[in-house]
């Protein structure tokens, strides 16, 4: 059988992740994570053939995480399995180590295919993942902006924050939880190259995203 953990910050999607590898006769759940802290923990102390990794967690984000799952665990495969069908994303996510990257879009039987790829010591890109890969090779750099890569909701909140406006006062404005608003900041200093809010404003305005 093979053993999998499913790592995401959304009990909802896990659940239904859970009802979906039920289906398939060789593959067994063995546990559940809602943070990186979660998924290290759980491979400390229990078998874990593959963990499905979302990119985006509270505390410690998925690319994180595969980074220290591996020095600590390297037979451990992970698949990365995210909405972010973009090639920073991706790059860094296999940079990381991980051995797969699927998108939550998914098919049933290309998520049964990813698993048992990894578990047979081999690799696996979605065709989606793909595509941008190439994509990404065969376009000049130079002429992709930042810009084509955040969501209206992430400007909306990138605006906010320039603002000077809190991570409580976003939510409200917005009309979204605390923990999206952190969701979205965390994605803005990843996509921005920025280590902090400052230098995320900073950015944004060198790059004249905001004004």
């Amino acid at each position: 059988m093979i053993k999998i953990l499913i790592s995401d910050d959304h009990q909802m999607f896990i659940d239904g992740l859970k009802s979906i590898l039920t289906y398939a006769e060789d593959i067994v759940v063995v546990g559940q994570a809602m943070t990186g802290k979660e998924v290290l923990n759980f491979c400390d102390n229990f078998d874990v053939d593959i963990v499905i990794m979302d990119i985006n967690m509270p505390e410690m984000d998925g690319i994180e995480t595969t980074k220290k799952l591996i020095s600590k665990h390297p037979k451990v495969k992970i698949l990365g399995l995210s909405m972010h069908n973009d090639r920073s994303f991706i790059s860094d996510m296999l940079k990381a180590g991980a051995h797969g990257y699927i998108l939550k879009n998914t098919g049933m039987q290309d998520l049964f295919t990813a698993i048992k790829s990894l578990h047979e010591g081999e690799n696996y890109l979605g065709d989606e993942v793909k595509q941008t890969l190439l994509n990404s090779f065969i376009k000049n750099p130079f002429k992709t902006q930042v810009s084509e890569k955040l969501s209206e909701r992430e400007f909306e909140v990138l605006e906010s924050i320039a603002s000077g406006l809190t991570t409580n006062e976003i939510a409200d404005q917005l009309f979204i939880s605390k923990n999206t608003v952190e969701t979205h900041r965390k994605n803005l200093l990843y996509k921005l190259n920025a280590k902090n809010t400052a230098e995320l404003v900073k950015n944004a305005y060198k790059k004249r995203l905001i004004q």
